[in-house]
């Protein structure tokens, strides 16, 4: 078990550790007392011992460090660092897989379709570690029809404040595993395992189809995508993504499909339906391209590049509104640069009887807002272009989704009133002193 003590003299292998694949260059100016590289449960226990104990002071975690708001640094806390713990695990009978939390979306399925010839719904973003996305519900791949990802959650290992390890599933410690779908940086314990029930691999015969609209036809590519949502096939993920476009000098909309399914034919045909009825007026366009995952994460990687700064924040949008309204500015106003803002359906996921856990999907509609950028001062200005865009579609909104926000709200805004009230009380009977950080308040410290 590697420690690094924060220590005035000699920061240089201490700050490396602090900032250890921390994705965000937009970061608290939190110091941890110290760093602990754990690699195995038993460096997991002895570090929750030692902050409990001897430092009495709180315990923070990272399994991958892609959290936008980085909420691994937390002042004078131990920093438990699992980044360079990676098991994965299958049973080829059960199909249901034993994974480390730091192994990422693309490692993950990587593993998978080459050995197993199977799948499993992971980020988009293929350097997204597991850790933070199942805990926060797991918005992954065509989770729309798929459902989120902790849908296929069925167990998690953890190590309480006690420094207890607890397996809890529908059967056992079944309020541990309730909070392990969709509590997000309030889960009361840390998750060194998860158990995850895979699907067969259905990227065999995946194809895509994009669709780039100017600003002018705004309002028609976006109320024929909302159309065709009840009918659309159900392995296609569907999306709607605004960007600054250089050449053109104003705001783009691509609308854009993918089908993932193991024979390429019924993929083409699922596209070519959706194809005929697009409207006219395309920049560009691509009918049932072949194409990969790995096509896939590589164009994530592209739009969420490295060393920049982000800020972001999302809403569900009431059901009750006319969505292409109330986000026509909000599309529109989007500032020149990398900075993106996307509409997701939820539909039919968000109609269809709740699993029993933290997770609420609210609405049919998710929109979320993403500022980018490589200079620190142009950051500040998407920034307060985010702040300002969901302040004024709030009223709205029917809450957000704890994977793309800073939890600055109510709780019952990111859960039901019925869930904040439980996942208060599974805290309360968990981590009754608060061992555990949470998230940060407005000045960067602990706040919950």
């Amino acid at each position: 078990m590697q420690i690094f003590w924060k220590d005035p003299t000699s920061e240089s292998a201490y700050d490396r550790a602090r900032c250890n694949s921390v994705f965000n260059l937009e970061r608290p100016n939190c110091f941890p007392r110290a760093v602990i590289n754990a690699t195995c449960t038993e460096d997991v226990i002895s570090a929750i011992k030692l902050a409990a104990h001897r430092e009495r002071c709180q315990v923070a975690v990272r399994s991958g460090g892609h959290s936008i708001f980085v909420w691994s640094l937390h002042e004078n806390s131990i920093l438990v660092n699992l980044g360079n713990w990676k098991e994965i695990v299958v049973d080829a009978d059960s199909k249901i897989a034993q994974v480390t939390t730091s192994v990422t979306g693309f490692e993950l399925n990587h593993y998978l379709r080459t050995k197993n010839q199977l799948f499993f719904p992971t980020g988009h973003c293929p350097d997204v570690a597991l850790g933070g996305f199942l805990l926060q519900g797991g918005q992954g791949w065509n989770c729309r029809n798929w459902g989120y990802a902790c849908d296929l959650l069925v167990g998690v290992e953890v190590v309480t404040a006690e420094g207890d390890v607890l397996f809890c599933n529908q059967h056992e410690n079944q309020d541990l595993f309730w909070a392990a779908r969709g509590a997000g940086p309030l889960f009361p314990a840390i998750v060194t395992k998860f158990h995850l029930q895979l699907l067969p691999d259905p990227t065999a015969g995946l194809r895509s189809s994009g669709y780039i609209y100017p600003a002018n036809m705004y309002r028609q590519a976006f109320e024929w995508v909302q159309s065709i949502i009840p009918s659309a096939d159900q392995d296609t993920e569907i999306v709607m993504v605004a960007f600054y476009s250089e050449s053109s000098g104003e705001v783009c909309f691509k609308v854009n499909f993918v089908t993932m399914k193991a024979n390429a034919l019924a993929a083409e045909h699922a596209l070519k339906q959706l194809h005929q009825g697009r409207p006219p007026g395309t920049i560009t366009e691509w009918v049932s391209q072949e194409g990969s995952l790995d096509d896939l994460f590589n164009d994530q990687r592209l739009a969420n590049p490295p060393s920049h700064y982000y800020y972001t924040d999302n809403s569900y949008i009431s059901n009750m509104v006319n969505v292409t309204e109330v986000l026509e500015e909000s599309f529109l106003t989007l500032p020149p640069g990398k900075s993106f803002a996307f509409w997701y359906p939820m539909y039919p996921r968000s109609r269809q009887p709740k699993s029993d856990m933290a997770l609420s999907v609210p609405s049919d509609h998710y929109f979320s807002m993403y500022a980018v950028s490589e200079d620190r001062d142009d950051a500040r200005r998407c920034r307060t272009w985010v702040e300002k865009t969901m302040r004024r579609i709030r009223e709205y909104a029917v809450g957000s989704y704890l994977g793309e926000c800073d939890l600055k709200l109510s709780h019952d805004w990111y859960w039901t009133k019925d869930a904040a009230r439980r996942l208060t009380a599974i805290r309360e009977k968990w981590d009754p002193d608060c061992l555990f950080c949470t998230v940060h308040d407005k000045q960067g410290e602990q706040g919950v």
